[in-house]
């Protein structure tokens, strides 16, 4: 394959596209707007309607497991007050998700190609013609 398994995980935790490596998931000057396509390379970012929803599991999976979850513990052994923990949970609850909005789109494509890999256009156009060879 000429997109290895740890290029992937690399790329995807680094925000990048996991076909090319390049810094191109999002929109130039945008925090939050995808781009359809990989400007370049060309690989379809947005595969089809609801393909992220992955990545908002994951993103409500973090905030409540590694966010949220602590601060009840520390409020139930009385590290943290009644208002402390409200007012963090709450803050949390809201900045989280939106801080990391951009990482959860990248490891959902991470999560994706890192499974079939194969789907990549670098991958496929290298297996493709292995084929052509075999015919």
């Amino acid at each position: 394959m000429k997109v290895t398994h740890g290029q992937i995980i690399t790329r995807g935790l680094t925000n990048c596209c996991p076909n090319c490596g390049g810094k191109t998931l999002f929109k130039a000057g945008t925090m939050l707007e995808l781009n359809r396509k990989c400007p370049a390379c060309g690989l379809k970012i947005e595969k089809d309607e609801g393909f992220f929803l992955g990545a908002m599991a994951i993103n409500y999976g973090v905030t409540c497991i590694c966010l949220l979850s602590p601060v009840a513990i520390l409020w139930y052994y009385g590290v943290f007050g009644n208002r402390t923990a409200t007012v963090l949970a709450i803050v949390l609850a809201l900045g989280a998700p939106i801080a990391m909005y951009r990482s959860s789109r990248s490891w959902q494509l991470m999560l994706y190609y890192s499974m079939l890999p194969q789907h990549l256009p670098a991958n496929r156009r290298e297996l493709d013609g292995l084929e052509d060879e075999n015919v």
